[in-house]
């Protein structure tokens, strides 16, 4: 360590020392370089400390609180935006619940009912929409059923219709004289071959397990055995009668 007394012509002077008359000594020069590096660092290490500790100016200090104000900007946007999404899904789950509860007509009927301001939880709205779509769906094959079966009634009176105007028009075309006429034992003896034809489809195909089965199954059989069908079973009872003129 050095004196701090000591001017710098002493420093000159001791450096000096080092160049001797009787020449230059090495040991005292590096001693005295050693030292007045020890002296140079000293004074830089103090210069540094002084010069951070200088506080920071009025443009710095604006700058951070600018990026600081704009940081907290940023993250309230986000928190509102978020909070704001949220309100929103929870809006569209609560209209749609509410939706549910004013449709399904059970759903309708328990809140009536309900005491007070107590609400039909979500889970039994859930539920009963199930319940009513199933119902729905039980109705709809049911009423689909009594729709073919119409259908098919129609059918069979359509073609009823068509057969009583073919026979209509035929007596207006021919009209009976009174030679040409038959006996009734003739008459019921055609009527009795066509229905023993016909009743041995009839009760293959019909079944009588239920009032409904049997509608459908009657008309099921008069439009696949009472078309073409009859026709041939008119054509062979005439056949009967013509190789059985007894009958006549």
């Amino acid at each position: 360590m050095t004196d701090p007394t000591t001017s710098p012509e002493d420093h000159w002077k001791q450096t000096d020392g080092a160049f001797s008359d009787s020449g230059f000594d090495p040991i005292a020069f590096f001693a005295e370089t050693t030292r007045k590096g020890s002296v140079v660092s000293r004074a830089n290490s103090i210069g540094s400390t002084s010069a951070s500790s200088v506080p920071n100016t009025d443009d710095e200090d604006s700058d951070y609180r600018h990026e600081t104000s704009y940081k907290d900007s940023y993250k309230d946007r986000r928190r509102q935006a978020h909070t704001q999404a949220e309100q929103k899904r929870r809006d569209a789950i609560k209209k749609g619940y509410d939706d549910l509860q004013s449709i399904v007509p059970t759903c309708q009927q328990q809140s009536e009912f309900a005491v007070g301001a107590q609400k039909i939880s979500k889970a039994t709205i859930l539920q009963k929409t199930i319940d009513y779509i199933h119902f729905l769906h039980k109705e709809k094959k049911k009423q689909e059923e009594e729709v073919s079966v119409l259908r098919k009634e129609v059918m069979a009176l359509k073609i009823m219709k068509t057969n009583y105007e073919h026979i209509v028009k035929a007596h207006q075309n021919n009209p009976q004289q009174g030679e040409d006429q038959v006996s009734d034992q003739v008459k019921f003896t055609i009527f009795q071959n066509i229905m023993d034809s016909l009743f041995q489809s009839f009760s293959s195909t019909v079944s009588v397990n239920s009032f409904q089965e049997l509608s459908a199954c009657v008309f099921s059989w008069i439009e696949e055995h009472c078309k073409p069908q009859v026709r041939n079973i008119f054509g062979k009872s005439f056949l009967d009668m013509h190789w059985n003129p007894e009958i006549l």
